[in-house]
C-alpha cells in the first residue's frame, strides 16, 4: 500500500518557506507545492491514518474514500491553477494565506473526526479573511472584520454541536447523523449551512468576496461554500430541510444578482444560487442526487474561479468594478473576453460545457424523486444564470457604451490561469465520463439525449431573446442592495454603543467608587482590627463624595481593555449558560 502523504501537510508545512524565496525560484517552487498535492491525491488509496486517542475519544487524522478524493482532486487542481494566476504578486503574505486556506481545506476533507475537522475549520475562516484584509482598503478591512465577526461565531456553534453530539452519541468520529436530530446535530447543522451561505446567513459572502485582493477572491470562490457541501454531503445526506434551503438558495441569488452593479458581487451572488444546487442535491440524498451535488460542486469550482479571474483581470488592468464604469472593453482584451466566455456558457449549462453535464443531474435527481416544484424552480434559476452571468455581465463589462478606459491584456500568468481552467471546462464538458468516474457512486446517467439538449437549448435561446427585447430595462444602475448583512451590522453598532457607553460608563464609575473609597476603608479596617477606623470611615465618606464630584469626568473617560474584558465575559457566559442548560435540558 502507498504510504500516505496528507496533501494538508504539503500546503501548510510548504507555505513556511515562501517569505524567504525570491523571483524566479519562488514562482517554481509555488507551482510545485499544489503539483506535489495533485500526486499525493492521485496516489492514495482508501482507508483511516493517523488514528489515536484524545481526551478519552479516538480521533482520526485522515479517512479517505471516493467522496473525499473528488473534492481533494478538484481542490488540488484548483490550488494549482489559482496559484498560477497569483504569480506576479511579489508579496508573500498573500501566497502564504493561499496555502493555508487551500491545506485547511484539504484538512476538513479528510478528516476522521470533528475535532480535527473543527481546528482545519477555524482555520479556512482565519486565512481566508487575511486575503480580504490584505487588500488594504477601508471597505476592505471592514468587511473582513464582518466576516471574520460571522465565522467566528459560526465555529462557535459548531464547536459547541460538535461537544454536545459527542456526549450523546458517545464518539467523536465524522460521519453520517442518523436517527432523529438532535439539539447538538442541529447547531452542527447551523455552522455547516453557514459556511455554505444558505440564507439568511448568505451576506458574509457577497460582503467579503467583492472586497478580497484580485487573486484572493478567486481562492475564496473555490473552498469555503465548497467544503461546507462536502461535509453536508458526509454528515446530512437525505435532510429533507437542505431540498428546500438549497432550492431557496438558487432563487435567491439569482434574484439578487439582478440589482447588483458591482461585477464581483453579482458572481458572489451566482455562488450562492449555484450551491443551492449542491445543498438541494445533498437534502434529496439518492444516489443520483448525491452524484450531482458532487460533481456540480467540481464542475463550479472551476468555472466560477475562471469568471472571478476574468473579472479579476478587468479590475487589474483598469481599476474599475461596477457595470456602470465599463464598456468597450473587448477590443483591447480579447483573450480575456473568450476566457470569460467559456466560463459563463459553463455555469449556464450550455451543451458541452462542464455545467451542463453536472447541473442537470441535481436537476433529473430531483425528477427522479417526483420533486416537480424543486425541478421547476432549478430550471427557472439556471435561466436566471445565464441572463445575468452569460449575458448582463459580459455585455456591460466588455461591450456596451465604450468608456474609453486604458486597457490591455492582464499579465501572462493570468491568461495561462484562465486557459487552464477554460480547457477543463470544455474538457468536462465533452468527455464527462472521467469526473463520473471519479464520483462516490456509479454513475448512471447519459446527459447527452435529444429531448435534454433540445430543451436546454430553447431555453437558453428563449432567456437570449428575453435579453436582446428587456435589454434597456437590465441597464445597471449606481446602487446599493440591501441583504441580511444590514441586521448584523445594526445590531453590531448597538453592541458597541452599548459597550462604549453605558458598560464603560458604568465600569468606569464602580473602578472609581472602589479605588476612591472602598478599598481605602477595607485597608483601614484590616489594620485596625475589628475596630473601626474612623478616619478610613471618613476617607471613605470624603472619597465618595470626590467619586460624584468627579462623575461627569470619570464617566467621559472610556478604558478600553476594560471593556473588552467585560464584553468577552458577557459573551462567555452565555455561550457555558447556553451550553449547562443544554446538558441539562438532554
Amino acid at each position: 500500500m502507498t504510504d500516505f502523504v496528507h496533501p494538508a501537510a504539503i500546503f501548510i508545512l510548504g507555505a513556511l518557506p515562501v517569505p524567504w524565496l525570491r523571483g524566479t525560484i519562488r514562482q517554481a517552487y509555488l507551482v510545485l507545492i499544489p503539483l506535489m498535492a495533485i500526486l499525493a491525491v492521485m496516489t492514495m488509496e482508501p482507508g483511516s491514518y493517523g488514528a489515536a486517542r484524545f481526551i478519552g475519544h479516538e480521533v482520526l487524522v485522515a479517512k479517505v474514500d471516493k467522496l473525499a478524493i473528488v473534492f481533494a482532486t478538484v481542490f488540488t487542481i484548483m490550488a494549482l491553477i489559482g496559484t498560477v494566476y497569483a504569480l506576479h504578486l511579489t508579496s508573500a503574505g498573500q501566497h502564504v494565506a493561499a496555502f493555508v486556506y487551500v491545506g485547511s481545506a484539504l484538512g476538513v476533507v479528510f478528516a476522521g473526526d470533528y475535532l480535527t475537522l473543527y481546528l482545519f475549520w477555524e482555520g479556512m475562516a482565519f486565512a481566508s479573511a487575511y486575503l480580504v484584509f490584505a487588500r488594504g482598503s477601508r471597505q476592505a478591512i471592514r468587511a473582513a472584520f464582518r466576516y471574520l465577526m460571522v465565522h467566528v461565531t459560526g465555529g462557535v456553534v459548531l464547536l459547541a454541536g460538535i461537544l454536545l453530539h459527542g456526549a450523546s452519541a458517545g464518539s467523536l468520529l465524522f460521519g453520517p447523523i442518523e436517527g432523529p436530530l438532535g439539539l447538538g446535530a442541529y447547531l452542527i447543522l447551523f455552522g455547516f449551512v453557514l459556511n455554505a451561505a444558505v440564507p439568511p446567513l448568505n451576506a458574509w459572502l457577497t460582503d467579503a468576496y467583492p472586497e478580497a485582493t484580485v487573486t484572493g477572491a478567486v481562492f475564496m470562490s473555490a473552498f469555503t461554500t465548497k467544503t461546507a457541501v462536502y461535509v453536508l454531503a458526509r454528515v446530512f445526506p437525505g435532510t429533507e430541510l437542505l431540498v428546500w434551503l438549497g432550492t431557496v438558495m438558487a432563487l435567491y441569488g439569482v434574484v439578487y444578482a439582478v440589482l447588483e452593479n458591482d461585477c464581483r458581487r453579482l458572481l458572489a451572488y451566482h455562488i450562492v444560487s449555484q450551491v443551492g444546487y449542491m445543498v438541494a442535491g445533498v437534502g434529496i440524498g439518492t444516489e443520483l442526487a448525491v452524484n450531482g451535488a458532487t460533481s456540480h460542486a467540481f464542475a463550479h469550482i472551476l468555472y466560477k474561479a475562471l469568471l472571478f479571474m476574468g473579472a479579476g483581470a478587468v479590475i487589474h488592468v483598469t481599476g474599475r468594478r461596477k457595470l456602470t464604469e465599463l464598456g468597450g472593453l473587448y477590443k483591447a482584451m480579447p483573450l480575456t473576453v473568450a476566457l470569460y466566455m467559456v466560463g459563463a456558457f459553463a455555469i449556464s449549462a450550455f451543451p458541452f460545457f462542464s455545467g451542463f453535464v453536472s447541473k442537470s443531474m441535481v436537476v433529473a435527481a430531483a425528477g427522479q424523486d417526483h420533486r416537480a416544484l424543486v425541478m421547476l424552480a432549478l430550471t427557472m434559476a439556471s435561466s436566471g444564470t445565464f441572463l445575468h452571468t452569460g449575458l448582463k455581465l459580459p455585455y456591460y463589462m466588455f461591450f456596451g457604451t465604450d468608456r474609453k478606459l486604458e486597457a490591455r491584456e492582464p499579465p501572462g500568468n493570468m491568461l495561462v490561469a484562465m486557459s487552464m481552467a477554460a480547457a477543463l471546462c470544455i474538457a468536462i464538458g465533452v468527455f464527462p465520463g472521467p469526473l463520473y468516474a471519479l464520483l462516490p457512486y456509479p454513475v448512471d446517467f447519459e446527459p447527452y439525449t435529444g429531448s435534454h439538449v433540445t430543451e436546454s437549448l430553447g431555453i437558453l435561446m428563449f432567456t437570449a431573446l428575453g435579453f436582446v427585447l428587456f435589454l434597456r430595462a437590465l441597464d445597471p444602475e449606481n446602487t446599493i442592495s440591501l441583504d441580511t448583512d444590514w441586521f448584523y451590522r445594526k445590531a453590531a453598532r448597538a453592541f458597541m454603543w452599548f459597550a462604549e457607553r453605558p458598560l464603560a460608563r458604568y465600569e468606569k464609575a464602580v473602578s472609581s467608587v472602589s479605588e476612591t473609597a472602598a478599598l481605602p476603608f477595607l485597608h483601614g479596617t484590616a489594620r485596625a482590627g475589628l475596630r473601626l477606623d474612623l478616619n478610613a470611615v471618613d476617607g471613605a465618606v470624603n472619597g465618595i463624595a470626590r467619586s460624584i464630584l468627579d462623575g461627569g469626568g470619570v464617566l467621559r473617560r472610556l478604558q478600553t481593555g476594560v471593556v473588552t474584558h467585560y464584553a468577552l465575559a458577557m459573551i462567555a457566559g452565555v455561550i457555558a449558560a447556553t451550553a449547562v442548560f443544554a446538558v441539562v435540558w438532554q
